[in-house]
């Protein structure tokens, strides 16, 4: 049997471009979402904000906090959307365990940085990350800007 071969185009849904300016990113986990039907209805449209996801370990289970789904008008006429419930991380016991421990004991904060889809689940990918300082914030924008400038100067120069 032959493999289905990838679409062409990302299977992005959505980025946490703030999240790797704000945070240093360590280690990363892949975690599925438990959705209702309009927001996966909402998400195939692209309704999804992840500006400021964060994830919260509550009684042993990992919830998506901030991660705003709009609903479509034509979608949920009969149900009671909340754009800004809270949803379920669907992690095994080892990553969250995992988690649980490098958020109690090394003060990691938990980010989400990207949405996308994995065959046809909603997949979230999520960081433990540190905070940075207002100096390491300003030596990645130094980075950034003297990357771009070489490689303007690359391009001109050939």
């Amino acid at each position: 049997m032959s493999k289905k071969k990838s679409k062409p185009g990302s299977n992005t849904i959505a980025q946490n471009k703030k999240a790797r300016f704000e945070f240093q990113l360590m280690d990363k986990f892949e975690a599925g979402l438990e959705l209702q039907g309009w927001e996966v209805k909402s998400i195939r449209a692209g309704k999804v904000n992840l500006t400021d996801a964060y994830v919260v370990i509550h009684q042993g289970e990992a919830f998506l906090m901030g991660c705003r789904i709009s609903p479509l008008n034509q979608a949920s006429s009969h149900v009671i959307c909340d754009p800004e419930r809270n949803r379920k991380l669907l992690l095994n016991k080892r990553e969250l365990d995992k988690l649980i421990g490098a958020r109690e004991r090394q003060g990691y904060s938990i980010v989400a940085t990207n949405m996308y889809w994995k065959h046809c689940w909603v997949k979230v990918e999520i960081f433990l990350g540190k905070g940075k300082q207002a100096h390491d914030k300003r030596d990645a924008v130094k980075d950034r800007d003297w990357a771009r400038d070489k490689e303007r100067m690359m391009k001109h120069s050939a």
